[in-house]
């Protein structure tokens, strides 16, 4: 099990970076690597990796999987020694009877297609091992390129790489993350899912710039009904983690794409719902450190997002309603941060490198006895419990309450979904989904009576400098009525909504 972080390395920090390194013994090695799949690439859609390497003289060839979270990874190298002349074939076999090996020996089996190389890449590595009290961390900065080679009429392309990357070699993950938030902190890098692998693959597919969004996925909790609060806790907190930091990826590189910040946004909240909902499991575990910079990253994109939505959404439907033309004035004060600019901030950096220690998985889960396990369950549907029953009560009154009241119960709604989906493994899986389609007729609803709220705050607040924006106050006063109505409705519908935690 490999166990690393990997930052992308801004072009103003390259000659610290390397300044700093060889302030002891470096060692540089010129790596020089093929990588192979099938023509469908099978391999790669499952996020398996199978190369050849030429380190110096020697060859290695290595496969590598995706393992639980961010910074782990299945890897096993066989290590070829020097060969002359030709360099060696690709041989799957060479990792039978380790995780990765069989793993990848289902895939190929499955798609019975050759391996054929796909890409190549062409670095540097300068690296040094570094002590953290008991930890030893190797710390490699990489510099060179990804690259696609020529075939027919189809020419070159390439993608370059600076990027350092910290590999725990002995000692706790802890040490490792000390180390991590040292040098991210002090050379303005950022995190980064994106490895040379799915580079290549970018590539082969002609896309090395296409954003991709990612969508949040159920957490993995070990064994399912008996576990303990703090592994519940670590799981949810890893799955959180799992759309993050992926989408964070995309943007920090500088993707603007809706999706991808939208996708951004959703995880981040869902991050904060866990540390909300969850620390009564295990109470103590999370650091009060990682709400704020959170908070300020969600708020900065939702900013943008609001602003985006008026002109995308808004605007057409207020043009087919007889609107004039609306140009909201610029905002006064300093610009706005760019969505890369809120990714890349240290504090938001620093927070998700120690997210990401925490949710590191251990490697033995502790085994929870029946007390433990029952008393998590109980934990978890006290919280289910009070949620349901302030949205529930909530709900039937919706019209009547002030607005702060109605974004409340939204936010309470959010928070309900995304707890049932985070503990959802732990009691009845399909009663558990079908309460989460309960809720969201809901959800979609109370979002859209947000978003108007929103809208109209702004055409509010515009209507000094552009008189033609009472048109949206009016015409969004008037449609406020019907829409609280219609929340108070669908609320109403998840008083008879059965509860799966019981």
């Amino acid at each position: 099990m490999e166990v690393e972080f990997k930052f992308q390395v801004p072009a103003d920090s390259r000659k610290a970076i390397e300044k700093e390194l060889r302030s002891a013994k470096v060692t540089r090695t010129h790596l020089l690597a093929r990588y192979f799949d099938t023509e469908n690439g099978v391999l790669a859609s499952h996020g398996v990796a199978l190369r050849l390497r030429k380190e110096g003289r020697r060859w290695v060839q290595t496969a590598k999987a995706l393992g639980d979270g961010a910074v782990h990874r299945l890897e096993h190298n066989a290590d070829l020694g020097a060969v002359r002349g030709a360099p060696p074939a690709v041989d799957a076999s060479r990792h039978r009877g380790t995780p990765v090996g069989e793993r990848l020996d289902a895939l190929l089996g499955e798609a019975g297609q050759p391996l054929i190389e796909t890409f190549a890449t062409d670095i540097w590595r300068t690296a040094r091992r570094v002590q953290e009290g008991a930890t030893t961390v190797e710390l490699a900065l990489d510099i060179g390129r990804v690259y696609a080679p020529a075939a027919g009429e189809r020419a070159e392309r390439s993608s370059p790489v600076c990027e350092l990357e910290l590999e725990l070699v002995e000692g706790e993950v802890a040490g490792l993350v000390a180390l991590a938030q040292r040098w991210s902190q002090q050379h303005g890098l950022w995190f980064s899912t994106v490895s040379k692998a799915e580079r290549g693959e970018r590539l082969r597919a002609q896309e090395p710039d296409r954003p991709r969004a990612v969508k949040a996925k159920p957490p993995q909790v070990a064994g399912e009904k008996a576990v303990a609060g703090g592994e519940v806790q670590r799981a949810v907190l890893a799955a959180c983690l799992g759309q993050v930091l992926p989408n964070a990826t995309e943007v920090a590189a500088g993707s603007e794409d809706a999706e991808v910040i939208h996708q951004l946004r959703v995880g981040i909240r869902r991050l904060r719902s866990a540390l909300r909902e969850l620390e009564p499991l295990a109470p103590g575990r999370f650091d009060a450190a990682w709400e704020p910079p959170l908070v300020e990253a969600f708020r900065a994109l939702g900013a943008q997002r609001d602003r985006e939505l008026l002109v995308t959404s808004l605007q057409p439907r207020l043009l087919a309603a007889g609107s004039p033309p609306i140009v909201l004035p610029e905002e006064e004060g300093e610009a706005a941060p760019s969505a890369r600019e809120v990714v890349q901030a240290p504090k938001f950096q620093a927070a998700l490198v120690s997210l990401i220690g925490f949710a590191a998985p251990p490697d033995v889960t502790p085994e929870a006895d029946k007390d433990e396990a029952q008393a998590t369950r109980r934990a978890l549907a006290k919280g289910l419990n009070k949620l349901h029953r302030q949205v529930t009560r909530d709900g039937k009154r919706f019209e009547g309450l002030a607005s702060e009241d109605q974004h409340r119960v939204r936010k309470r709604l959010k928070r309900l979904r995304y707890l049932a989906e985070f503990v959802a493994p732990l009691f009845d899986k399909q009663r558990a989904e079908r309460y989460i389609q309960r809720l969201l007729p809901a959800q979609d609803a109370l979002g859209e009576f947000n978003d108007e709220v929103v809208a109209l705050a702004t055409y509010g607040e515009a209507v000094a400098q552009e008189p033609r924006a009472w048109f949206a106050v009016g015409w969004l006063t008037a449609l406020r009525p019907g829409k609280a109505r219609a929340c108070r409705k669908t609320l109403g519908g998840l008083a008879k909504a059965r509860k799966f935690w019981k």
